[in-house]
């Protein structure tokens, strides 16, 4: 059976047809990428992938989207497009859909993808379990989070919105990011630094101890500055980036007790070998009298190119094809 499976993030919404078959995904064509700020509506946005096409699109859909799904109205964190779920079927022309947290659905492609999907980043070099809860986080435009409990051969996927959880400092440049951002925000949360835009954050805080000029600059510049090393300031706050997603991943991890961690994200895959060579085990494990249970755990980073779209086709699966 074919499927529209489409990931819609704060920045960019994809799409791709996906087949599948017995609840699970059997390929994934080539995904087609389009701007959220270049299209004014999500139907919009189905009309010119099915133009892309070239042929009438599959009468079914998988739908991740960047926030919390509910029944009536859902209206994303970090993009302007709203979905009004009764109406999603007259509107994109389906038969069925699934509509699911862009996260939760990472948390399917965890549940069905096998061990080539991953690279190990720290914790014990082991295959994610068998049985147990994982971890799933990462950061994009936002910082995503879900829960994936595998037993027996099966899955279930729990949606979070554990990103909003307040950021809690660990040391005195960390307290230097929240007294800056307070006076903005009142209450700081692990996405304000912890994400894409997170970076300017750091960034400017750290400019501002080294008592140099505090130049804003957009976020992607800003990205670009620090992988590619070209900017001290920025390479720096690019660490500081790691270490905050480790301390941050340690946190979800005592929260949800898992015996594993997946990062993931549209960052997460961009940061492999930064991660890998960062302080991010450190921060990881460094939960005081939990620092030896923290050393247990696995923790991955996911290099599937597309886990959002093949999460959107796989919890369809699991909902419509038996």
């Amino acid at each position: 059976m074919e499927v529209v499976a489409v990931d819609i993030g704060g920045t960019h919404a994809r799409f791709t047809i996906a087949e599948v078959e017995g609840g699970r995904v059997v390929s994934l064509a080539e995904p087609v990428t389009l701007k959220v700020a270049e299209h004014a509506t999500f139907p919009l946005a189905w009309r010119a992938f099915g133009e892309h096409l070239g042929r009438p699109a599959p009468r079914a859909a998988g739908i991740a989207v960047a926030s919390p799904v509910n029944d009536t109205l859902i209206k994303f964190t970090n993009n302007p497009w709203i979905i009004r779920p009764p109406l999603i079927k007259e509107r994109l022309g389906v038969d069925n859909y699934t509509l699911i947290n862009d996260f939760a659905a990472i948390g399917h492609a965890v549940g069905q993808l096998d061990g080539k999907a991953y690279v190990h980043l720290c914790g014990p070099d082991v295959p994610l379990p068998e049985y147990g809860a994982i971890t799933v986080c990462g950061p994009g435009t936002g910082l995503g989070v879900a829960q994936v409990f595998r037993q027996r051969g099966n899955y279930h996927v729990i949606s979070t919105e554990g990103g909003h959880m307040d950021f809690a400092p660990l040391d005195n440049i960390d307290d230097a990011i929240i007294r800056r951002l307070r006076p903005t925000y009142t209450r700081v949360s692990a996405e304000r630094v912890c994400a894409g835009p997170g970076l300017v954050n750091i960034y400017e805080t750290l400019a501002q101890m080294e008592g140099k000029p505090v130049v804003h600059l957009e976020d992607k510049r800003l990205w670009e500055l620090a992988l590619t090393g070209t900017d001290a300031l920025a390479t720096a706050a690019l660490e500081r980036f790691c270490l905050t997603l480790g301390a941050v991943a340690g946190d979800l991890a005592l929260t949800h007790g898992p015996t594993a961690v997946v990062i993931a994200g549209g960052l997460g895959l961009r940061l492999k070998d930064k991660l890998i060579q960062s302080g991010f085990a450190q921060r990881f494990v460094a939960k005081g009298r939990f620092q030896s249970l923290m050393s247990t755990i696995p923790v991955k980073i996911i290099t599937h190119e597309q886990p959002g779209l093949y999460g959107a086709a796989a919890a369809f699966a699991q909902e419509h094809v038996l």
